[in-house]
């Protein structure tokens, strides 16, 4: 199925999709930085080494997340049915938005549904956590690969 699945991402509909993908994540995760700390903040109160990581970080996520939603496409193109670790990708948005996002959006979100503390300060501006997200990723991704290569396709064959 693995193999399948990867013949998938040859067509045009898969790599227009994986290109959208990918932008969307690489926006997505580099707004929550800037919501949280800009780039030239970040390197005058910390180094330009957490930048350089960040955005490395950033980017590997992106891709790590469009490989998940692409792979999830195209064995939900193939069998109809679509894997449970797809929902990765989300909880680590999610988990990144609550964690190493914007900490006043974080607290008014809190207390929108009645939990009263937020985040103070968080180290590194929120690296640690975004490396919990990559984890997470890179979970999500191992699983999905794990199982697209233990799918079989049952295909009905005749015997003459």
């Amino acid at each position: 199925m693995l193999t399948m699945v990867l013949q998938k991402q040859k067509e045009k509909k898969f790599i227009l999709m994986n290109i959208a993908f990918l932008l969307f994540f690489v926006t997505l995760y580099t707004t929550i930085d800037f919501f949280n700390m800009s780039y030239v903040e970040m390197a005058n109160k910390f180094s330009i080494w957490l930048v350089i990581a960040n955005v490395f970080i950033n980017i590997l996520m992106a891709v790590l997340s469009t490989i998940m939603l692409a792979f999830s496409s195209a064995q939900f193109d193939l069998t109809g049915k679509e894997s449970k670790a797809s929902n990765l990708s989300f909880i680590s948005v999610l988990f990144g938005i609550l964690t190493y996002g914007c900490t006043p959006c974080v607290i008014s979100f809190f207390a929108a549904v009645g939990i009263t503390f937020g985040v103070i300060a968080l180290p590194w501006a929120g690296f640690p956590y975004k490396l919990i997200s990559l984890a997470i990723l890179l979970l999500g991704t191992i699983w999905i690969i794990y199982r697209l290569t233990k799918t079989t396709c049952k295909f009905p064959f005749q015997n003459k």
